[in-house]
């Protein structure tokens, strides 16, 4: 009975008695009796799988076929463009300025639709460069605000901080570019392949050079409501004889033409005929500067040897290599104290680069990977075969010279000001910083007309004196106009300076410790002299910005963001009767930066410095360093040609190829 009951609950899952149903309890049978065929199951199994994979690879080749095909159709057609109006003035523009050039009042493209023609009416925005602030400025502004202008020797611009990357093939110099045309179409703006030259203020005409129809440079004016100085900088050569043998690394040029001698040595390197001496020098290479671009080309390199040259040449080229960094500081990186003193017992803190902690692990790396660092040492002259620096002997204190042979020296010590900021800060009162144009806090150029100069990224310093505002701050906190400021009116004053210039704000605290420091007489009041003397100290130890691309990225933001909102809130400025010199502080705050980190790449491992915190690793960290270049590509093209590039150097190598 027992052996029937569960024969029927096996079998039967549940019994039926008239209207009701009764479920029997569910009983498994289980058997660790192997499959009677297990070759055959093991078989079917397979084709059925491999069915599966070959099924959904056909339908996904099928479905992206598809959709190239679809986009193919609707890409390429029979467009015609027939009967296009042009302004007459862009065909045969009219003469003036000083030097009575072409000015430049209308384009081909100003007429051709009714957009294009409304947004001409518009007043006229003219950025100079096509760099990082002017990149992130176009970002900031709405179709229709302005009728831009940008003007460029390049018609691309360029993902700086990867060069040393493309120098040495490990990514494509296609994959950091994107052409500026494509990123002003957005705005229906113009685009003027030229080379800034000079300023006429007085009539707002800005010279530029561009190449005739003759293949001659000429010159021509194109006016301005508003002018944007973004054009960077160039590199400074303190002095040094030689430095047109260096290669520098600032341009897609640049990075091609180190590429081309890079890949010239090691060929060179590899013939038999060339001597050891001959291949010794051909294969040292020499980088002078140990910032970020010259730590990460040095490392660089390091990689194209261990991966590439030991792959595909002889291993004696690999012998023979030897990478220097010259450094006229203690460490790489260009280390900056956290604690900065200030006023006897008063400390504040400032940080814009690397920690001491970051530039000794690149160092303690640099030196297991064989690259020799010449800390404290300074270049002397630059030779076609060698290089000569100078260093301090340790036992002396005197001078000795080093000589280094060089095939291949790169120039990464510092930055000067551009030719034509040169020019443009010469015209102007009060411009006497050396490496930039001065600018205030609203990033506009002093001593130009308030609201129609500007000027952002490597080529502009934010100015830090506050003395020379003496006049006009004790004008609007001396209350009792006696000539004297006591606490209260030093606490005005000092609300003043924070808004005038925001960089100011660590150094100013302490207010009260400040004034009884500088209270002389003890009479708990200041005199002009008591003041002048507090306001040059404070001004002197703030620290400018450094030249990145990420203070160029924020002030090109918000620059754009504020002459958005210019255009939008014109008609109440209009109406409140504020006159356009005084627009900047109606509508923003003054510019503040905020320091996001810096990062730096060492040979499969990076460098992060995020402020308080600093972290440092091996492949882990060169994968953080990627995903944070990757997230800040320009556009989604240059991110898929970026990630093709890095998995193509995983699996195939760099190219090795001579462009």
């Amino acid at each position: 009975m027992l052996r029937t009951a569960l024969s029927r609950r096996a079998i039967y899952p549940a019994l039926r008695v008239g209207t009701h149903r009764y479920p029997f309890p569910q009983v498994r049978l289980t058997s660790s009796a192997p499959h009677p065929r297990p070759f055959l199951y093991r078989t079917r199994q397979l084709l059925r799988w491999t069915g599966y994979t070959v099924a959904s690879t056909v339908l996904g080749v099928t479905l992206i076929t598809g959709v190239i095909f679809v986009h193919d159709a609707f890409t390429y057609t029979d467009a015609h463009v027939d009967k296009v109006p042009v302004s007459p003035l862009a065909l045969f523009p009219e003469t003036g300025g000083p030097k009575n050039l072409p000015v430049v009042s209308a384009f081909l493209g100003d007429i051709e639709d009714p957009e294009n023609e409304r947004i001409s009416q518009k007043p006229r925005l003219v950025i100079v460069g096509g760099g990082w602030g002017a990149v992130a400025l176009l970002s900031k502004l709405s179709l229709g605000d302005y009728h831009v202008t940008l003007v460029s020797p390049d018609t691309f611009t360029t993902f700086t901080p990867l060069l040393p990357s493309a120098a040495v093939g490990t990514v494509q110099v296609r994959s950091l570019i994107e052409p500026l045309r494509k990123i002003i179409a957005r705005l229906e703006g113009h685009f003027i392949s030229g080379k800034a030259v000079d300023l006429v203020m007085s009539e707002r005409l800005l010279e530029v050079e561009v190449m005739g129809s003759d293949g001659h440079a000429k010159s021509i004016y194109v006016p301005y409501d508003k002018l944007v100085i973004a054009v960077g900088s160039v590199s400074s050569t303190h002095g040094v004889a030689g430095l047109e043998t260096c290669f520098q690394l600032k341009t897609v040029g640049d990075a091609l033409q180190i590429r081309r001698r890079i890949m010239d040595n090691f060929e060179r390197a590899s013939l038999p005929t060339t001597t050891p001496e001959e291949r010794g020098r051909l294969l040292s290479f020499v980088v002078c500067g140990g910032g970020p671009t010259g730590v990460e080309a040095a490392a660089e390199i390091y990689d194209l040897c261990q991966e590439d040259i030991m792959r595909y040449y002889p291993k004696i080229c690999r012998q023979d290599v030897s990478i220097h960094v010259i450094q006229s500081g203690e460490h790489i990186l260009n280390t900056v104290s956290r604690i900065v003193c200030f006023f006897r017992s008063l400390t504040f803190t400032s940080v814009f680069q690397y920690s001491e902690a970051i530039s000794k692990y690149a160092e303690n790396k640099f030196a297991r990977d064989g690259v020799e660092l010449l800390t404290n040492a300074r270049v002397s002259s630059v030779h076609p075969d060698h290089i000569v620096y100078t260093k301090k002997d340790t036992e002396t204190g005197k001078l000795e010279k080093y000589e280094i042979p060089a095939g291949f020296v790169l120039w990464s010590t510092g930055i000067a000001m551009n030719p034509f900021t040169y020019k443009v800060a010469g015209y102007l009162p009060n411009q006497v910083h050396k490496k930039a144009i001065e600018v205030d806090s609203h990033l506009r150029v002093k001593g130009a007309p308030l609201g129609d100069v500007y000027a952002i990224g490597d080529c502009a310093t934010i100015e830090t004196s506050i003395v020379s505002h003496l006049l006009e701050l004790v004008d609007e906190a001396d209350k009792n106009h006696d000539g004297k400021i006591d606490l209260h009116e030093w606490e005005l004053m000092v609300k003043s300076i924070k808004r005038m210039m925001p960089m100011s704000e660590m150094h100013l605290d302490r207010v009260k410790e400040l004034f009884e420091l500088y209270d002389k007489d003890k009479d708990e009041s200041l005199t002009l002299e008591e003041l002048a003397t507090m306001l040059q100290d404070i001004g002197n130890k703030i620290t400018t910005l450094p030249a990145t691309a990420q203070v160029a990225a924020q002030q090109g933001k918000y620059l754009g963001a504020k002459l958005h909102r210019l255009t939008i809130r014109e008609a109440s400025l209009t109406q409140n009767m504020i006159p356009r010199e005084g627009a900047d502080e109606f509508i923003s705050k003054p510019f503040t930066y905020r320091h996001l980190g810096a990062l730096a790449y060492i040979g499969n491992a990076a460098v992060f410095d995020f402020g308080n915190y600093s972290f440092m690793g091996g492949l882990w960290a060169m994968y953080a360093w990627r995903s944070i270049y990757f997230s800040e590509q320009v556009s989604s093209r240059t991110k898929a040609l970026l990630m093709a590039d890095w998995i193509i150097r995983g699996i195939w190598g760099r190219d090795l190829s001579r462009l």
